[in-house]
């Protein structure tokens, strides 16, 4: 696990001191995702920075690496799982292998496969090379999205990369301008959608693409996606393909411990962790117990310990857990500096919060992100479908109905259950019937929008607001004849890649800690998507699939249980703790700096939040963040408090 940066110019031009220092600056800013060594390459035409965290060839995996002749250049950032057997394949072609890490593989199967090497990666990786004999530059983006990588252009043509926003914006010519639609996106969704960044000109690659780019001049290219499915005919009794399950299950996890260095596991009690956990005990030496690693919290309805004690103890994992205090107001201060673009999603604190604890004992995690986007684990899958027998109530009264039910619902917002439950849902039948199952995932409606947004940010969105960056994905989803994993592909390519991956990369690399996550395999990802969506949601049973494959491995009490989101309890933070820095970020003297928000609407939700008249904790943290990304980031000015 790495940070790479650097750029690509169209013509010859040589190199210059003041280069070296841009490029060491850019590098530097990703030091806490590498903090082991650093290294660099320059040349008339490509400069690649890159900090490394060591994990497989502690001595000889440095970075940049070249191939024999030193015509192809890369750098690299994550992990290949198969590099052994692409290794012996390069090696029977004839080519010579000086190291014994997983980057010298890119290098050598460039020079056979050329850009197809992409496709034969299994693993996660952000990839930076440069082909000095073609004058050409190869960007890739491992299939789902577990890696990150941007890139803009610069007026005179050159290409810049990085593995954070950060290390671009380090570069003195980058331009620092608001995209609105993404804006648009951020305060709709909570994160960005690919290729949009909340910086104008900046992009994200997109999960499962290349970019090549030569002569001043790129193209972005699909190489990995899910496919449409056929038609499913069974062509074997169901256990047979529970047990194939199971297998490819073990094959992912198992795979995803290769290392140099000792390999844990987050263990929340959920059914995806537990997963990870009993698929990596089958393949363990018994002397060596698996490590996990759990957190709980003061509040017993966030508190998962019990149910990871569980799974800790049926499998003798040398479990570590605890249940953490900290100073909220200081924790959110430090994460504010690894978030380049804000990401509004609750959850990012107790995933920093395991990833310093299991830092202190291990440099590689296992997690079991992606298990509620390949086998339809959420909620909001069981809101799609009871909304599907209402479809034929006009919109305009179901729009009503939502009203009515967030209304009759809003004055007890402090009780958990059902009750958030059936608000969520009014919500969610406010909007347009064009999203689908996403419209469980939206916090703003039409009419929401228009009370926050100032009239000039309306006007502006008028020419593309986000369901502009959200159309391809739905475009695509419409060509899946099952519905169930039309909705699965849409959080895949989305929510998954854009927000949960994001969010887990950001944390854990803030603390140096590779984040694995072997339930996204793609070549797991890739089987499941082929089984019929009525065996991942049966019924009102979510994950359907995985729970009969691992029924024999699970206690019946993680079977049995509801999801619980590895989350926080945020509306009562900015009520208490994080009151104070509330009121400091919103206020009307920090919005008239931007002039993009209507403070009467922010003022209302805020007494309306703090009274317990209304739960407005998603709206105001999500403003909040922007406002700080704003005056931190965008704006590059210090604070100011209202008098």
């Amino acid at each position: 696990m790495c940070g790479i940066c650097g750029w690509f110019r169209p013509e010859p031009v040589a190199p210059t001191d003041g280069d070296r220092h841009i490029l060491t600056v850019m590098t530097r800013t990703l030091v806490h995702r590498g903090p082991d060594d650093e290294g660099f390459y320059l040349d008339d035409q490509a400069a690649l920075g890159f900090r490394r965290l060591s994990i497989i060839d502690l001595t000889g995996g440095r970075q940049p690496m070249a191939n024999e002749d030193g015509t192809v250049w890369v750098v690299f950032n994550g992990e290949i799982y198969n590099f052994r057997e692409l290794r012996r394949e390069l090696e029977v072609a004839g080519h010579v292998f000086r190291t014994r890490s997983d980057t010298e593989v890119i290098v050598h199967g460039y020079e056979v496969w050329g850009v197809d090497v992409v496709q034969r990666l299994r693993g996660m990786f952000g990839i930076a090379l440069w082909d000095r004999r073609r004058r050409q530059a190869l960007l890739a983006r491992d299939p789902i999205g577990i890696k990150p990588l941007f890139y803009t252009q610069l007026p005179d043509g050159r290409l810049l990369f990085g593995s954070e926003l950060k290390a671009i914006l380090a570069h003195p010519e980058v331009e620092r301008r608001l995209n609105p639609s993404a804006l648009d996106a951020y305060l709709s969704l909570e994160y960005i959608p690919a290729p949009a960044t909340l910086f104008d000109g900046i992009a994200k690659l997109p999960a499962g693409h290349w970019l090549l780019y030569r002569d001043g001049r790129w193209r972005v290219q699909c190489f990995w996606d899910v496919l449409p499915e056929a038609d499913f005919r069974p062509e074997r009794p169901r256990p047979a393909y529970l047990a194939e399950l199971r297998e490819r299950l073990r094959d992912a996890v198992q795979s995803h411990t290769v290392s140099d260095v000792p390999v844990g596991t987050f263990l929340s009690g959920g059914m995806d962790s537990s997963t990870v956990v009993a698929m990596l005990h089958d393949g363990t030496n018994p002397s060596e117990p698996v490590r996990t690693f759990s957190i709980g919290f003061d509040d017993p309805s966030y508190d998962e310990l019990p149910y990871a004690r569980l799974v800790a103890a049926r499998y003798r994992t040398l479990h570590t857990e605890a249940v953490l205090s900290y100073d909220i107001v200081t924790t959110v201060e430090r994460l504010l500096d690894f978030l380049d673009e804000p990401l509004a999603d609750f959850s990012i604190f107790p995933t920093y919060l395991v990833s310093k604890m299991a830092r202190e004992h291990v440099k590689v995690i296992l997690s079991g992100d992606g298990g509620d986007e390949v086998f339809a684990g959420y909620e909001h899958y069981l809101a799609w479908k009871l909304h599907r027998p209402l479809a034929w109530i006009p919109y305009p009264l179901r729009r009503w109905l939502g009203r009515q039910m967030t209304r009759w619902l809003a004055p007890a917002p402090q009780k958990k259950g059902l009750v958030n439950r059936l608000r969520r849902f009014g919500e969610g039948l406010q909007h347009e019937d064009d999203w689908g199952h996403v419209r469980w995932l939206l916090f703003l409606n039409r009419l929401q929008k228009a009370d926050l947004y100032a009239p000039d940010l309306q006007a502006v969105l008028r020419d593309g607001d986000f369901t502009v960056l959200m159309e391809p994905y739905l475009r695509r989803a419409r060509l899946f004849r099952d519905p169930i994993n039309a909705a699965l592909y849409i959080d895949l390519k989305t929510y998954l890649a854009e927000d949960i991956l994001p969010k887990v990369d950001r944390m854990s690399m803030a603390v140096s800690l590779e984040t694995r996550v072997p339930l996204l395999d793609s070549r797991l990802v890739g089987w499941v998507f082929r089984l019929p969506g009525h065996w991942k949601l049966r019924g009102w049973t979510t994950k359907w699939v995985l729970k009969e494959a691992m029924r024999p491995y699970l206690p019946p009490e993680i079977l049995r249980r509801e999801k619980q989101g590895f989350s926080i309890p945020m509306k009562n933070w900015l009520r208490q703790e994080l009151r104070p820095l509330l009121l400091d970020y919103l206020n009307p003297t920090a919005f008239r700096r931007h002039g993009l928000f209507q403070w009467g609407t922010v003022e209302r939700w805020i007494q309306e939040h703090l009274a317990f008249q209304a739960d407005h904790a998603h709206r105001l943290w999500a403003l909040l963040l922007f406002q700080a990304w704003y005056d931190r980031v965008l704006s590059a000015r210090p604070r100011e408090t209202a008098v």
